[in-house]
């Protein structure tokens, strides 16, 4: 901490992704709109399955519902300074307003990782052990995986962030991103990094990748499970798993690869952090919703019960 105290930067300035006055016009009002789209379709999945009874005792929807939490709260952490610093001509942020992006981003992404994880098995079960779900996916468990999740996000936050935040940093202080992650801005230290770079690699992108390689290998025995038993239930089950395949590669896809060779220094870098903290969250929703008939019919009756409410009144 005194390391800290005693260092020369207060605040880094962010690169972003343009110099140029006119796409940077052109991306404010582009990200803000995804920004509320963000917000307003993952909002609207958490009301639903809070207030709809049906849902809500769903094991699959109860965790769908966490996922999107985390997706407003991931896309909160970079979006709105984001599109603020598109009207700014000085892109900075404070020492520590950067060292809690960190916190937060990696907090955030850990339990959204780890929830993925629980909710390729709460589909194991269902298709494979449809007898026993409701049994073994009780509200015990639910809440315990959700726990869990949040659980495993700080751990993995803090085994990088708690000797991130005893660096010194005294100059320069450009960070050539979007907003603050641990590859950027150790690169900044004024000391040796590389056992904390080793262990961001392992830690976030090497882990991810082992996470991601796992979920394939679960839902490739999930299909071939289904297949064995009955080629009809193959295409009901490839309908039910295809939706979660498309979320854990959008998740898991950018981490990957910003993780993975986090020091490589190529400037896709930065789309794939606008991938990973703007598109994923934007697409979640509209994968989750506008492809099952279930979600649809728990808003069509929220909506109907809102309106009786207003008549009544």
């Amino acid at each position: 901490m005194d390391m800290i105290n005693s260092s020369m930067v207060t605040d880094f300035v962010l690169l972003g992704l343009t110099n140029t006055w006119e796409l940077e016009i052109f991306f404010f009002f582009i990200f803000l709109l995804a920004y509320v789209a963000i917000m307003a379709g993952n909002l609207l999945i958490v009301v639903t399955v809070t207030f709809d009874s049906l849902l809500y005792s769903t094991p699959m929807y109860f965790l769908l519902g966490n996922l999107s939490f985390l997706d407003m709260s991931i896309s909160t952490i970079t979006t709105p300074k984001m599109v603020t610093d598109f009207l700014r001509e000085n892109k900075t942020i404070s020492l520590w307003g950067c060292m809690a992006q960190m916190f937060f981003l990696h907090l955030l992404g850990g339990g959204e990782m780890t929830l993925l994880i629980v909710m390729a098995v709460d589909r194991y079960i269902a298709i494979c052990k449809p007898l026993h779900y409701t049994s073994i996916m009780n509200r015990q468990v639910l809440v315990g995986s959700v726990l869990l999740s949040w659980a495993v996000g700080f751990v993995h936050t803090m085994s990088q962030m708690v000797f991130t935040i005893t660096l010194p940093f005294c100059g320069p202080n450009i960070v050539d991103d979007i907003f603050c992650d641990l590859p950027r801005v150790l690169k900044l230290a004024c000391t040796e990094t590389y056992v904390l770079e080793l262990l961001v690699t392992v830690d976030s992108g090497l882990l991810s990748f082992i996470c991601f390689i796992l979920l394939l290998i679960s839902y490739t025995v999930i299909l071939v499970s289904v297949r064995r038993r009955s080629s009809g239930g193959l295409s009901k089950a490839l309908s039910t798993l295809s939706a979660h395949i498309t979320v854990v590669t959008l998740f898991f896809g950018p981490i990957i690869f910003i993780y993975a060779w986090p020091f490589s220094g190529f400037s896709v870098d930065k789309f794939l952090s606008v991938f990973y903290s703007i598109i994923t969250p934007l697409l979640n929703p509209i994968i989750y919703t506008l492809r099952n008939q279930e979600m649809k019919a728990a808003i069509s009756r929220l909506r109907t019960k809102h309106i009786l409410r207003i008549n009544l009144y």
